[in-house]
């Protein structure tokens, strides 16, 4: 009786281990993408982190592209992107498209310059709305430009004003507003909020409504302010009033602002930051991680497929000797 014969052992390609760990790498990182994309009206680099859009800039440069922008007579839109946007964003696609649409987003969240530094195209900074309304106002009074508040409980708005005019002689602030709670599905009382920035014609807007609301509002108003500049800013305008307190600077530079805050308001904010931001958190700086030790790995051995064979590249046909049969 023959012996069966012995069963055949497929062939196994040396790269399938690494395109294996790579695909793993890729779910691993699903939606936390960091890709380098140029845009034109930025008129540099950004990068995607987090699902978003961010222009690698100090608050120095946004200031500086801002006033520069307004002595043009153009208008735009700054985003400040956190850890809690761009969860929301990566669940929503037309949150996504709102900050990708802004003319200037920057990163105001340390996880995030943390991702983008492990992916090798760093973001030089942290850059907050809570800084920006303190450092735009400045400029602003320097040229005489007027500005205008939207957001805050009633009076907050309004204690803000007078801390920038004090820390800034001859700020011109136009006006401010606090509208009340729902008012985006009122047509009277977006109706009043339009008319009076119309009136008023600042030349900075910040609204302080929280994402995405704030953001919502400037899309709906930029039509009638076309050469205005809008900032969503979130909690500044309360910070600026000094109705909420904010983390002494070494928590900020080091990524620990929200647990000042937390401490501060633990009913409000324990779910968002501990159930909601903490995961998505580890999610993307684990992600960056991962594809930071794949990108290493993988030139690590094309580096010793080129030093066992010699050459960089596939190798080129031989070209026939002359007088050789083709």
């Amino acid at each position: 009786m023959a012996e069966p014969a012995p069963a055949r052992t497929a062939a196994v390609d040396p790269a399938t281990p690494v395109r294996q760990w790579s695909e793993a790498v890729r779910a691993w990182g699903a939606g936390v993408r960091v890709d380098r994309v140029r845009v034109d009206r930025a008129h540099g680099d950004r990068v995607r982190v987090g699902g978003v859009l961010l222009d690698p800039l100090t608050e120095a440069q946004v200031v500086a592209r801002v006033m520069g922008a307004l002595e043009r007579g153009t208008g735009g839109h700054v985003v400040t992107p956190n850890v809690d946007i761009c969860r929301a964003a990566a669940r929503d696609p037309a949150l996504r498209a709102l900050i990708d649409a802004a003319e200037l987003a920057v990163a105001d969240g340390m996880p995030l310059v943390w991702a983008s530094r492990l992916l090798g195209r760093p973001l030089p900074e942290r850059v907050t709305g809570a800084d920006l309304i303190w450092s735009l106002t400045g400029a602003a009074a320097a040229r005489g430009l007027p500005v205008y508040l939207v957001g805050g409980p009633p009076g907050v708005a309004e204690a803000a004003r007078d801390a920038l005019c004090g820390r800034h002689p001859g700020l011109v602030v136009a006006g401010v507003h606090a509208p009340p709670y729902g008012f985006e599905t009122s047509a009277a009382a977006l109706a009043e909020v339009r008319g009076r920035l119309i009136a008023a014609r600042p030349s900075l807007v910040f609204v302080g409504l929280g994402f995405p609301r704030q953001d919502r509002l400037v899309a709906e108003l930029r039509a009638d302010l076309p050469g205005a500049w809008f900032v969503g800013c979130g909690a500044a305008i309360a910070f600026a009033a000094g109705s909420v307190r904010r983390a002494p600077g070494w928590m900020g530079d080091h990524g620990l602002e929200w647990l000042f805050r937390l401490i501060s308001e633990p009913q409000r904010l324990a779910r968002r930051y501990l159930v909601d931001d903490l995961p998505f958190a580890l999610r993307l700086l684990s992600g960056a991680l991962l594809r930071r030790a794949f990108r290493s790995r993988s030139r690590s051995e094309e580096a010793g497929v080129r030093r066992r064979t010699g050459r960089s590249g596939p190798r080129r046909p031989r070209r026939p000797a002359p007088g050789a049969p083709g």
